[in-house]
């Protein structure tokens, strides 16, 4: 660890100040961060302390008001705010400044009326995960119970034996995750990585102090929506749809491929963004297709004769309805696997399945995920796309969490793709209140504000 040395006169208050090319050394040379210890050594006394670096000064702005002032005029700052204070609100606020200026509010009108549709289909989804989550461990039940009635009978036929297994997938994304099955067979999946560390929104900033006036909501979900069209703008995401605004993204020297999925669950690698994103997705799917199946006389009926026989095979007839509602539920994530291709692909998939739109066949279920199975997913005429769920769950969480991921991936744009390598939103001022102090003449001197700021 570097040791710098101050005299007695820097020490005060539990505090030590470093000034002068130490300063530059810190920040310039060593990187160092506002949170990061350094080894101090008092040089009169030769106490060694361990410190926390607080802040750095703010002697560049002083001596740039100095640069272009008259000599006779002495600064102070009162107050200043950085980019990322309270959540990055400078930053929220700029941006739906901008947003507001170039497109107008019209931008979300139609998705303003979509906002409880979005919450409906959430709870549906997180519903149906606790469901999913319950039905191979519901079916191992079940054949328990089947083979303690059964005791000296012939031993039943195994779930892993049959040929006309529906749970096949399931068992496949309990154990290697939902993108082992959902990824379009040519879209390959990038893996692309950051350091959560180093992010915005994991790490200690630098914070500004006084008060300053904040922008007054209005209308709060529109203000969201205008906010998180900006994102939808200017990052890159997953689906093909994104190709013709992105068509290499190793040209635009970004970090990672898909951003906005980062932004929405804040994860380290593409990988684990995505799949992140992807489950979402393939639970409100599950959902939607559950209740049509539910409402289908000819599909229940085919499920029933299936579970009719593989309650047979394996000793519990009785359990046959039972059995029944589990595969209707596997049949609904099946055809969910399917509708994420789909997206992927840059496909829309239908708001409501009906006989017409659905796509997977009970038969197709045995080997849906297993090896190339040659069910890539349709294109509906009318319906959703993969950029519509994404907002979606930009609205969903919290803006707090939407905000500083969004200038963790613009801190990384910035000195990847403009060469800002030092580039930090912490060091960047927005507001600034200074106190001008200008001799007159002798003892005679008159003090007013200033104030500066984006407006």
């Amino acid at each position: 660890m570097p040791k710098f040395f101050v005299r007695q006169n820097q020490v005060d208050d539990g505090k030590i100040v470093i000034n002068g090319q130490d300063v530059k050394h810190i920040r310039n040379v060593l990187r160092a961060k506002v949170g990061e210890e350094l080894e101090i050594c008092n040089s009169e006394t030769g106490e060694n302390f361990l410190c926390s670096i607080l802040e750095f000064n703010e002697d560049k702005i002083i001596g740039r008001m100095h640069y272009y002032s008259n000599k006779n005029i002495d600064y102070k700052i009162n107050g200043i705010q950085y980019l990322t204070d309270n959540k990055g609100q400078a930053f929220r606020e700029q941006v739906l400044t901008y947003m507001e200026q170039k497109y107008g509010i019209g931008l979300i009108e139609d998705l303003a009326g979509r906002t409880s549709v979005w919450e409906e289909e959430s709870i549906q989804g997180e519903e149906i995960r606790q469901v999913e989550e319950t039905i191979l461990d519901e079916f191992e039940e079940i054949k328990s119970s089947g083979q303690s009635e059964n005791e000296g009978a012939d031993e039943s036929e195994d779930l892993a034996e049959l040929e006309e297994n529906p749970f096949q997938c399931l068992e496949q994304i309990e154990r290697t995750g939902i993108l082992s099955v959902a990824m379009p067979k040519d879209m390959p999946l990038s893996g692309r990585q950051i350091d959560l560390d180093l992010q915005a929104s994991k790490r200690s900033l630098q914070t500004g102090r006084g008060k300053f006036p904040m922008r007054k909501n209005t209308d709060k979900a529109k203000e969201k929506l205008l906010f998180n069209e900006y994102i939808m703008q200017n990052f890159t995401q997953a689906s093909k749809e994104n190709i013709s605004e992105y068509p290499d993204s190793d040209e635009k020297n970004r970090s990672l491929d898909y951003e906005i999925e980062y932004i929405i669950s804040g994860k380290s690698s593409d990988k684990e963004n995505l799949e992140s994103v992807v489950t979402k997705i393939f639970f409100i799917r599950m959902t939607l297709n559950y209740v049509y199946l539910m409402g289908d006389s000819v599909k229940k009926s085919e499920a029933m004769a299936l579970a009719a026989t593989i309650s047979t095979l394996l000793l519990i007839p009785e359990a046959a309805e039972a059995v029944k509602q589990l595969i209707l539920l596997a049949w609904a994530a099946g055809e969910g696997v399917i509708d994420i291709r789909s997206l992927l692909s840059g496909n829309k998939v239908p708001l409501v399945k009906t006989s017409d739109n659905w796509q997977l066949t009970l038969a197709s279920l045995f080997t849906l995920g297993i090896g190339d199975d040659g069910i890539s997913g349709a294109d509906a005429e009318e319906g959703i796309t993969y950029k519509e769920y994404l907002r979606a769950f930009l609205f969903l969480q919290p803006e707090e969490e939407t905000t500083m991921r969004t200038i963790d991936r613009i801190e990384e744009n910035m000195r990847l793709e403009q060469n800002c390598e030092k580039f930090r939103a912490d060091h960047c001022v927005t507001k600034c209140e200074i106190r001008n102090k200008v001799e007159i003449f002798g003892d005679l001197a008159y003090t007013f504000p200033s104030y500066y700021g984006y407006e």
